[in-house]
């Protein structure tokens, strides 16, 4: 058997450079407790640029970005996966475009574009590290929260909490109620500034009219 060690030496060289990229990501990932983590990102970088390699090997003299047009549509399952609803908010947007954009430094690395996939491996931490603030300051001036209540079966009591909520300055969005017992167990969907929703929640704390909230 004779090995083609130019061939061997240039494909390790894609292959390291997209395990280090997807470490920088997955560090970040890890050192944040994220469901996705260290090694989740190595290995979809890694395979990334297997397939990529392996595409244009089978298909050099066809359709060599056949099986690499198909990583897009792999990801997607994995980043279908990470995405869940929770309440009335979807959660994992954010893990499920890492995957996406792990992949795809991971092609890059695949076809030698080194220089673009450290471009866009920089890019990436820039927004998931220096971004963090930005967010924070939105979520401190504009927080969605869902709160269940439960209270009397009485309509003339939800329309009292309802304009309570607008006399805090928030905005609420009416989710689902529904009667259990004597009870009526209402869900709103409420947003504004982080001291008012913590306003508001000290009137629920201290109305003896409302027999149970959730937050």
């Amino acid at each position: 058997m004779r090995f083609d060690y130019d061939f061997i030496f240039d494909n390790s060289i894609k292959l390291l450079v997209s395990l280090v990229l997807g470490a920088l990501i997955g560090a970040e990932r890890e050192y944040k407790g994220r469901n996705i983590g260290f090694r989740t990102i190595i290995l979809i970088t890694l395979g990334s640029t297997l397939f990529t390699i392996l595409s244009f090997i089978l298909g050099k003299d066809n359709d060599a970005a056949r099986i690499a047009s198909n990583i897009v549509t792999g990801v997607g399952f994995l980043g279908a996966g990470a995405i869940f609803r929770d309440g009335s908010s979807v959660r994992g947007m954010t893990t499920a475009s890492l995957i996406w954009i792990s992949a795809a430094i991971g092609m890059a690395c695949g076809i030698a574009q080194y220089e673009f996939a450290v471009l866009v491996t920089f890019v990436t931490l820039v927004i998931l590290l220096g971004f963090t603030g930005v967010q924070k300051f939105i979520d401190r001036y504009n927080q969605e929260r869902v709160y269940k209540l439960i209270i009397d079966n009485d309509l003339d009591l939800k329309v009292e909490i309802e304009k309570k909520i607008g006399s805090f300055k928030l905005k609420h969005q009416w989710l689902r109620q529904s009667k259990s017992n004597s009870d009526l167990v209402i869900e709103y969907e409420i947003r504004g500034a982080e001291i008012n929703h913590e306003a508001f929640i000290n009137h629920l704390s201290s109305n003896t009219r409302i027999k149970h909230f959730d937050v």
